[in-house]
């Protein structure tokens, strides 16, 4: 169910899941988290309750967005009322207990926490998103909140990989023209794109530290969900939050 976890400075948590432990069935077994993927949203719920539990979370004090594959970035402030998940592909909130959480089935989920300032982010990298900025975007919205970048600590989850990642020869161009890092080949030797070493690139250059967490290509293994593999399949959650409760 919880596939990586990382904790800083017995504050901030950061938690990746992979597919298993949940209640949905068929192309969306087990623990699909996504609620807009065509499961059924009874299964969805439960599958969000049994995450949440499993971190220890209530799960009214996670934060959802509507992810469009864009830049924009939404602060979240304590609980957020059923169906009111704003349209954004990064979140951004401050003390205690706020939690967030990003969707992906192959875009890179970045989570990001400041320990000292009691703020973190959370946000949707897919090749777009990366290209048109949202994770620095995701940065200076942290800063506004009171963060630091040199205290900002971000992890890198599950995502397919630049081996896996095949495009074409333009489309590498262009992304790679923002982002040089994203550069790559695929192992049967084709135009890819690399987005955890751009995303990770971009983090670099603003002084965000990035935590050493082994990276798992979600095209390669079959314990997580990818799209590009499956094509209707579910959606796997990264979640962010600090000690304590919302109010």
């Amino acid at each position: 169910m919880i596939g990586q976890r990382l904790t800083l400075h017995d504050r901030a948590h950061f938690a990746f899941t992979d597919r298993w432990g949940g209640v949905s069935t068929s192309s969306f077994q087990e623990l699909n988290l996504g609620g807009a993927v065509g499961d059924d949203s009874a299964a969805v719920r439960e599958n969000r309750r049994l995450a949440a539990a499993g971190l220890g979370l209530d799960p009214a004090d996670v934060a959802w967005m509507n992810q469009v594959h864009g830049k924009d970035v939404a602060e979240v402030a304590g609980r957020q009322p059923d169906g009111t998940a704003p349209t954004a592909d990064a979140l951004v909130g401050a003390g205690p207990g706020q939690a967030l959480a990003v969707l992906t089935a192959d875009c890179v989920p970045v989570l990001l926490a400041d320990p000292v300032a009691g703020v973190v982010g959370a946000a949707h990298a897919g090749r777009p998103g990366l290209a048109a900025g949202v994770v620095p975007e995701a940065v200076a919205a942290m800063v506004a909140l009171g963060a630091e970048t040199g205290r900002i600590t971000a992890a890198i989850g599950p995502s397919v990989c630049g081996r896996c990642y095949e495009v074409p020869v333009k489309l590498r161009a262009e992304v790679a023209g923002v982002e040089p890092a994203t550069w790559s080949e695929t192992s049967w030797g084709t135009p890819a794109l690399d987005l955890p070493a751009g995303v990770r690139a971009q983090l670099t250059a603003l002084g965000v530290t990035v935590a050493d967490l082994p990276h798992i290509c979600t095209m390669e293994s079959p314990d997580h969900f990818s799209y590009r593999r499956e094509q209707r399949t579910g959606r796997l959650a990264g979640y962010v939050w600090l000690n304590g409760t919302t109010s």
